[in-house]
């Protein structure tokens, strides 16, 4: 949106000043009629854009001026001025006749519907029938018609009357560039039409008298989802003069009718996330097109509803800046929901600093410095395949990239060179085509605002593409929504990356401690996404949003709590490298959270590690813990799904597991509704190791395959299974198969009494059948010997190469553990012994290591990683610390990166 403004002052009283008279001013004003003809005279993109845009429009035009506007859905014949709904479904219309035809209202908040939405051209003019719509039913065979009560057209009747009102949003626009009558005519019949059925009806009643009453708009079930309001203020703003000289008796009518929507906007819907500054969006853009606060007799014009947005806060609706400061970290500039609307949260804040850079000459970032912070910390969403983490209500993709757009703008206003260079470099890196539309390699959309608000950004040609490094670190956390990311490097097709997640924050699940692997290009383990029909689904409720879904672990059978705004975060014990810190890639990364289960009151514990084998291999670690804290525990579910077509199941030395056809994983038994849509069950009760293999057959024959080993515990059965589909990337097109066609491979592991004790313990290492193949020769769990009782587990995992990995977890971490070769008081520690000699080792929130001849000691719990490569040795160490290397002892310092070890004489 442009809107050129000049002179308007925000007081410390939030009064405005100099705002223009006259229209348009939302997306232009008078001067650039002849700045747009210039445009189209001059570039082939506008030229082009204007002939599609007027062909599209002479296709209703040249019917006349009414067609358009009697296939609008309204209540033509009853005139109803109330309408009442039941929760999330219309339920009916009624009330005394209005003196004008009056808007219908929604079928239900959910788009889903089994019947398919006309074209405009099959709609008869000026239909009305009290037994609902005539639709072809697409769920049968032959989609045969018949009529359907309005609660089940799902968004059917917003996205009819959409429709129409773009087209007249695109007539109002030609008559304004072109003084065409005919344009006018059928855009002032569409407005004066709908706008009349918006001022004689009222906001719709819940007969349940329930929450749906505080989200219900004048059009749609959500306040966020009055979208033809996108459509209908540039229209009324190219058709104001117009309407104003031919209806003159009319305007109070559309200015009410505005303002009462609005006025629902603000009364009802959510102030502490997304919706605020949707709502925000919709006030702010209706306000642009009101007359002064003095024109109308209440003196709510456009002073009032722009001062609402910047500077007020109601029960419903709070301020811009009151917003920031609850829901972003100022640490992290991470958003207080799941990644996907965390996104969608920041491109709005972003497009208010736009806003009020074209319109107020006021540079939003200073009055709300977390803004570009914000935009910043976006890549850190990112997988090295550079789609977002899915965790929550999230379709992960790729990033917004008009944020960057926005920004340079920003910076080029007001001098900000810095700024300009380093979103110049962003923008460059997540869309390398940005800039080059002139040469013509990109086309603008056929729409009204690519004239205006979507013109093509001058880019600094001296700023070059950034690194996808430079926006990202090998570990990140951000509190406020409960979520770390650990990383060994950003290569699509090498690199390694761990999402863990609690659920802190709004769009969040049920899912305790959760975990998201990435390989070989895919997020071969991956959370399982919202549901077919979003939140408002069946499937949603009952199962995408609870813990068998997400790869974690289930206490009893039962185990959640409410989801959307949820409040049950983990807590960070250890993280190495530091969360944001700016080093290199480490071979070993680790983290170690703790999370408080509350339906069935248990503690339980996730160890995640990436252990480099190479370049470009390596394998995670995974240790979950979990026990009740009163005992009497029943049994614990660990959940794992993974992507693929195929999946094997078998003992780790190769020998058979006699698994069988089962319905254990069930809702009898008082357990989750969830538990019923896991299906093709077949377990087997077994002591011994295990070994999956998850296999996507690939095109190309390089299949790839994520293998699983886990450590065997009595009273444990291990089953395969099939889950419903991986609904979070069945958007994706660049995918090796149809996600929506393939149910998601699943695995559990059945822990009868506590697992804390007998944790599970995992191996998980991505490879493929030729580029890439297995560099794991055998994974095997020895038995571990400790001064102290507690949870210790031991891990050998032996490479191709000769390697053999020693591994040591502990759930005490002034308990001496040993298994083999490696002893250690830590939580996590790692020796890795190549030709008979150790050439690396890690100490993890520990103070003793011993493995071979090297021994490190700290005073104080210390991440100390020693890595001998071809320079000889080199340590990071999180504290002071000892270490003794073939006998030699150096003192060492603090260091974060990669630094020389330096032996006294």
């Amino acid at each position: 949106m442009i809107l050129l403004w000049t002179g308007i002052c925000l007081s410390a009283m939030g009064q405005t000043e100099g705002l223009p008279q006259g229209h348009p001013r939302y997306l232009t004003n008078a001067d650039g009629k002849q700045e747009t003809l210039r445009l189209i005279k001059e570039e082939a993109w506008a030229q082009d854009v204007f002939d599609k845009l007027k062909q599209r429009t002479d296709r209703y035009a040249d019917r006349g001026e009414d067609w358009l506007s009697s296939r609008l859905q309204m209540y033509w014949n009853t005139r109803a001025t109330e309408v009442y709904i039941k929760g999330e479904v219309y339920d009916h219309a009624g009330g005394e006749a209005a003196p004008a035809p009056t808007v219908v209202f929604t079928g239900a908040r959910s788009h889903a519907t089994n019947y398919r939405r006309p074209k405009l051209e099959e709609l008869q003019p000026y239909q009305e029938d009290p037994k609902g719509m005539y639709l072809a039913n697409s769920a049968l065979e032959g989609n045969p018609y018949e009529w359907v009560s309005i609660g089940k057209t799902g968004r059917m009747i917003e996205s009819i009357n959409r429709e129409i009102m773009g087209y007249a949003r695109d007539a109002a626009f030609l008559w304004w560039l072109t003084g065409e009558e005919k344009y006018a005519r059928m855009a002032a019949s569409v407005f004066d039409t709908y706008m009349t059925g918006i001022y004689y009806r009222n906001v719709p009643v819940d007969l349940n008298n329930g929450h749906q009453q505080t989200l219900v708009g004048m059009t749609s079930f959500e306040v966020i989802h009055e979208d033809i309001l996108n459509e209908l203020v540039p229209l009324y703003d190219f058709l104001y003069d117009y309407v104003k000289q031919s209806r003159p008796e009319k305007m109070p009518v559309y200015a009410a009718a505005f303002k009462k929507w609005i006025e629902n906007i603000i009364a009802n819907g959510v102030p502490h996330n997304n919706w605020n500054l949707i709502q925000a969006r919709f006030i702010m853009n209706v306000a642009m097109i009101l007359e002064d606060d003095a024109a109308y007799p209440d003196r709510k014009g456009r002073e009032y509803y722009i001062d609402y947005v910047v500077n007020q806060s109601s029960l419903r609706q709070w301020s811009l800046k009151q917003l920031a400061d609850y829901g972003f970290d100022s640490d992290t500039g991470i958003w207080a929901e799941c990644p996907g609307y965390s996104m969608n949260v920041v491109g709005d804040y972003v497009s208010f600093a736009n806003l009020f850079d074209r319109n107020l000459k006021m540079d939003l970032t200073k009055q709300i410095p977390v803004i570009p912070k914000a935009v910043e910390a976006l890549p850190q969403y990112l997988f090295p395949n550079r789609m977002l983490c899915g965790w929550g209500d999230t379709h992960p993709g790729a990033l917004r990239t008009d944020v960057f757009r926005y920004l340079i703008y920003n910076a080029q206003l007001y001098g900000k060179k810095a700024e300009e260079e380093k979103f110049t470099a962003m923008l460059r890196l997540f869309d390398p085509l940005a800039g080059q539309m002139r040469e013509g390699t990109q086309k603008m959309p056929v729409a009204v605002t690519s004239f205006f608000a979507d013109k093509p950004l001058e880019l600094d040609k001296s700023v070059k593409a950034g690194k996808i490094d430079d926006y990202v670190t090998p570990t990140f956390y951000a509190p406020n929504v409960s979520w770390l990311v650990q990383r060994n490097g950003m290569h699509p097709e090498h690199s390694l990356m761990a999402s863990v997640n609690g659920s802190e924050g709004n769009h969040a699940h049920a899912n305790g401690i959760s975990l998201e692997l990435y390989g070989k290009g895919y997020v071969l383990g991956p959370d399982a996404g919202i549901g077919k029909t979003l939140y408002q689904g069946l499937d949603y409720l009952e199962y995408y949003s609870q813990f068998p879904s997400h790869n974690t672990v289930c206490v009893d059978g039962i185990s959640s709590y409410p989801v959307m705004k949820s409040n049950h975060a983990f807590r960070l014990l250890n993280l190495y490298p530091a969360s944001g810190a700016k080093v290199d890639y480490q071979p070993v990364s680790y983290s170690n959270v703790y999370f408080r289960e509350p339906e069935t009151y248990a503690d339980q514990t996730r160890l995640v590690s990436i252990v480099n084998t190479g370049d470009s291999t390596g394998y995670y670690i995974d240790v979950f813990r979990s026990r009740k804290i009163e005992g009497g525990d029943k049994m614990h579910d660990y959940f794992y799904h993974n992507l693929g077509q195929t999946m094997a199941l078998d003992v780790s030395d190769g020998s058979k597991l006699d698994l069988q056809p089962t319905q254990e994983l069930a809702f009898a038994g008082a357990h989750l509704y969830a538990y019923s849509y896991i299906y093709n069950q077949r377990g087997a009760e077994t002591a011994k190791d295990i070994k999956a293999d998850f296999t996507i057959q690939m095109p190309d024959s390089d299949h790839i395959t994520m293998s699983m080993w886990m450590k065997g515990e009595p009273d444990r059965k291990v089953f395969s299974a099939l889950s419903p589909m991986t609904e979070g990337l069945s958007r994706i097109k660049q995918m090796p198969y149809v996600i929506a066609d393939q149910p998601t491979l699943t695995f559990i592991a059945r822990q009868s009494g506590e697992a804390w004790n007998r944790p599970f313990v995992s191996v998980f290492e991505p490879h493929t059948a030729k580029s890439a193949p297995s560099r794991i020769r055998s994974v095997s769990f020895p038995q571990v010997s400790a001064d102290k009782e507690g949870s210790h587990a031991g891990i050998r995992v032996e490479q191709t190469d000769g390697a053999i990995d020693l591994i040591l977890s502990s759930d005490q971490s002034d308990a001496q553990c040993s298994a083999e070769g490696l002893s250690a008081k830590a939580t996590y520690a790692l020796s890795r012994e190549k030709a008979g000699e150790v050439i690396m080792a890690f100490m993890g929130g520990g103070t003793l290591l011993e493995t071979g001849n090297i021994r490190i000691q700290s005073e104080e719990p210390a991440d100390v990683l020693l890595v001998k490569d071809a320079d000889g040795w080199h340590y990071t160490a999180s504290c002071p610390c000892v270490v003794s290397v073939d006998g030699n002892v150096s003192h060492l310092s603090i260091a974060q990166i990669k630094t020389p070890l330096m032996f006294s004489r």
